[in-house]
């Protein structure tokens, strides 16, 4: 895995447009996993990093006055001299033009290099679990992508819920993962942090369990699932072992990322959830 992401990162010097699908059948892999790892492990999702690789360096074309602007542009890829002035200014926040005048600004990304480093950590508690398929049912609600620290939208959701409806939900539940969840679906691998995905504050359920018609639904098939136990302050200890399934386990695991929904199950907490003990699901498949 390790290999191929930084394949990805050498094809990205290379050529304009990589085929991340290729590379992941070289590798024995899926397109979704490698987006997924690439994102966790670099901090952005693959398509943020090729813009901001792109930008870096048709900046410094565009600084050493390397041929007109409208040569530049299409050199990286772009088909009019108008488009690439509006990518060149996302990225660096000032238009080629003045760069070229100026010198800069230039905000400029460094070619990541991928490297499985062993430092005797603590071992992960992990268990992996064959599931029929299930429904989960409850409250949904479209928020952003957070990835460090409380989501307030998802706060206020769940906090918009009376306590009688928790219990109304948490009776139904009937099968793995048990209690009320935390669910997270319908997120790109490559999505970049305050893009949308489906929030669900509900429970599992199998088949033969009537569902109120108030509740939202996600139909979820059968499969195997990769279920990362974590315990301590919350969130910041589910995010580690959130970012830990990328780090350690996942490069050194016969498993790769399905699409599924990501569910977090809260089997402990303290009364002002300071402190929790939580179940991270995530759907997998064999390499």
């Amino acid at each position: 895995m390790i290999a191929a992401l930084n394949r990805l990162v050498d094809l990205v010097e290379q050529q304009h447009d990589v085929d991340v699908a290729a590379v992941a059948r070289e590798a024995g892999s899926s397109e979704y996993h490698l987006r997924r790892m690439f994102s966790s492990l670099a901090g952005m999702p693959l398509s943020e990093y090729v813009r901001r690789r792109r930008m870096t360096m048709a900046a410094a074309d565009v600084v050493r006055g390397e041929g007109d602007l409208l040569g530049i542009a299409v050199r990286h890829g772009y088909g009019s001299a108008e488009a690439f002035g509006r990518a060149f200014k996302a990225v660096h926040g000032a238009g080629p033009g003045d760069v070229r005048r100026d010198g800069g600004p230039l905000r400029t990304q460094p070619q990541v290099r991928f490297r499985l480093t062993v430092e005797g950590s603590e071992p992960m508690d992990t268990r992996i679990v064959e599931l029929p398929s299930f429904r989960l049912v409850g409250h949904a609600a479209r928020v952003p992508l957070i990835y460090e620290g409380v989501n307030p939208h998802i706060e206020a959701h769940v906090a918009g819920q009376p306590a009688a409806e928790h219990e109304r939900l948490r009776s139904l539940s009937d099968t793995e993962p048990g209690g009320l969840l935390a669910v997270s679906d319908t997120l790109e691998p490559d999505a970049a942090e305050g893009t949308e995905l489906t929030y669900l504050h509900g429970v599992a359920v199998t088949a033969a369990v009537p569902v109120p018609d108030d509740l939202d639904r996600i139909e979820v098939p059968g499969g195997t699932w990769a279920v990362f136990r974590s315990s301590g302050d919350y969130p910041s200890s589910l995010q580690k072992t959130w970012a830990a399934t990328a780090t350690d386990w996942f490069p050194s695991n016969p498993w790769r990322l399905r699409r599924g929904p990501s569910i977090v199950a809260v089997l402990d907490r303290a009364e002002d959830f300071s402190r929790a003990t939580t179940e991270l699901w995530l759907p997998v498949e064999a390499q």
